[in-house]
């Protein structure tokens, strides 16, 4: 019985749980104390992106070295970057369908000239830095050592991939050095495993400063936005990426199941990052190939924003409700061509939900930029589901490309997802970083998830 408890008190679960559960206990009851406790969530955080850089390069470098055919790389970026397009446009299209059907702004009646635009001027001028040819540029450093201390995931990823793809046509001249970073990579993800024992303060501490500084009264105006969009999200996951899914042979409800402490981290933390480096792993352990995961998941934080896609929609389709705007069906075309490209464009930047609609709605003339701060309130509590939204699509992305390429051991996979994501033991982690089971096999001939 002791055992017991011992080990339930040590599951990151229900650490994280009863952290969230104080933070909004103690932002309801004491929104100062609550709005004080910003700093626990953003060292956190800090902390966290601080080790991302190392993860990525690590992964993505050891895992197209092991690689036997350079020639799958290229084969696997292009369907996962096909795939993304095609998963992001569909997010888009929910978020606009459920957005005329429930229409969640009618009847607010709000008159533009009474918005305060100069609160959402901030969001507006980095809307209009960002651009898709400055997008595109900015993946390139300034030298090769600063695109590790820049933070920008593209960057790691752009010089990741070229170093991999050097060692790997080194041949067995760089067989010793890879070895050294398989070494490394196991150091690295064990200082991840210590990191994430300060996981329960820092969603604590971020939860408090949430409820403590929007309070929970601001969810009361707009909770048909908030409630239309978490429900909407939860169609997305449970129809569209369940049923991608279902055809790639494995059930969403498993695997968010396998994720569970993953996921509360990122409901804790309001981000996505903060669970990035548990999430490749653990996309390892299920039987993912190492390659693929360092590539898709990286990649898909900045390509593959399903949840930011289904906000941007139907924040778009609130503001002009409520102000009484008649949007016609080519102008919701515009609105969501113009967000495809904007939500690359914005990729990466803090913020980026609020900024990429900013972006959207100023090529967009019909719906006036100034109505954003109609939901500027509400964001906070939407943000968690942007990003929880965002998670499971990239999760689920990294196994259905890995499917395509008939790279995943199935028994592997749904023995991970049967056993319900217990936390990795160190032994485990050792194990798997160290292994040298990183090759991905050549396409089996069928582009069908459920080959």
């Amino acid at each position: 019985m002791a055992e017991a408890g011992r080990t339930w008190w040590r599951n990151l679960y229900v650490q994280v749980l009863i952290a969230i559960a104080l933070g909004i206990l103690v932002g309801w009851r004491w929104p100062a104390v609550g709005a004080s406790l910003k700093p626990l969530g953003d060292a956190f955080i800090s902390l966290v992106k601080m080790i991302i850089t190392p993860v990525i390069f690590l992964t993505v470098v050891t895992g197209i070295a092991g690689m036997r055919d350079l020639g799958a790389f290229g084969r696997i970026a292009a369907r996962a970057l096909g795939y993304f397009l095609v998963m992001s446009t569909l997010a888009l299209v929910v978020g606009l369908v459920v957005g005329n059907l429930v229409r969640p702004g009618a009847g607010l009646n709000v008159d533009p000239a009474t918005l305060d635009q100069s609160k959402v001027a901030s969001y507006v001028d980095k809307a209009h830095e960002t651009s898709i040819i400055g997008f595109v540029l900015n993946i390139i450093p300034d030298t090769f050592f600063s695109a590790f201390t820049s933070g920008e995931i593209l960057q790691v990823l752009l010089v990741s991939i070229l170093f991999g793809v050097a060692l790997a046509m080194l041949g067995d001249r760089g067989e010793r050095l890879l070895g050294t970073l398989k070494v490394i990579t196991a150091i690295v993800f064990r200082i991840v495993h210590i990191l994430m024992c300060l996981a329960p303060i820092g969603a604590f501490g971020a939860m408090a400063f949430t409820i403590g500084q929007y309070g929970i009264g601001t969810l009361v105006n707009l909770a048909g936005l908030v409630a239309t969009f978490y429900l909407t999200a939860l169609l997305f996951v449970v129809v569209l990426l369940g049923g991608v899914a279902r055809l790639a042979g494995f059930s969403i409800f498993a695997l968010i199941r396998y994720l569970k402490d993953e996921l509360l981290l990122v409901l804790g933390t309001s981000s996505s990052e903060s669970a990035m480096p548990l999430l490749m792993e653990k996309l390892e352990k299920a039987g993912c190939p190492k390659p693929i995961v360092g590539l898709v998941v990286p990649t898909g934080y900045s390509f593959n924003l399903d949840g930011t896609n289904i906000y941007m929609s139907l924040a778009a389709l609130f503001i002009a409700q409520a102000m009484n705007i008649d949007l016609s069906f080519g102008q919701q075309m515009l609105l969501m061509a113009v967000a495809i490209l904007s939500s690359k464009g914005a990729a990466g930047v803090t913020g980026s939900g609020f900024i990429v609609l900013a972006a959207t709605l100023s090529v967009v003339p019909a719906v006036p930029v100034a109505g954003m701060a109609l939901i500027l309130g509400v964001d906070r509590f939407m943000s968690e589901c942007r990003s929880l939204t965002n998670f499971i699509g990239n999760a689920v992305a990294a196994i259905v490309v890995a499917r395509w390429e008939g790279a995943v051991d199935m028994g592997q996979l749904r023995a991970a997802l049967a056993g319900a994501g217990g936390e990795l033991t160190d032994r485990e982690s050792d194990d798997l970083q160290i292994d040298d089971r990183s090759d991905v096999p050549p396409a089996t001939g069928s582009a069908s998830p459920g080959s």
